[in-house]
């Protein structure tokens, strides 16, 4: 396999290897390599976990647990008051 890059990924090969942190241009290329693959089986996991949190979303809306607001200053007392009464819970168990 053949592979051409700019000169200024070359550079950043060529800084990679004076940081002596690698012993050539290969390592540098599979380390880049390696945190692509991480980055993208992140990425799918991330993904996975936003599809699951709507699917409860939807369920929760299709079994009729939600609730309706007239305004948004309404819907911010009620999540403030939510979040007051578990400070409040947590407090009383010591948590």
């Amino acid at each position: 396999m053949n592979i051409t890059i700019t000169g200024e990924l070359e550079e950043l090969i060529n800084e990679q290897l004076k940081s002596g942190f690698f012993d050539s241009p290969n390592q540098v290329i599979r380390e880049g390599l390696r945190l692509l693959r991480e980055q993208n089986q992140l990425r799918e996991i991330r993904r996975e976990e936003l599809r699951s949190e709507i699917q409860k979303g939807v369920d929760a809306i299709k079994e009729g647990r939600f609730k309706t607001y007239n305004s948004a200053d309404e819907m911010i007392e009620d999540v403030i008051g939510e979040a007051r009464a578990e400070f409040e819970a947590r407090k009383q168990n010591g948590k």
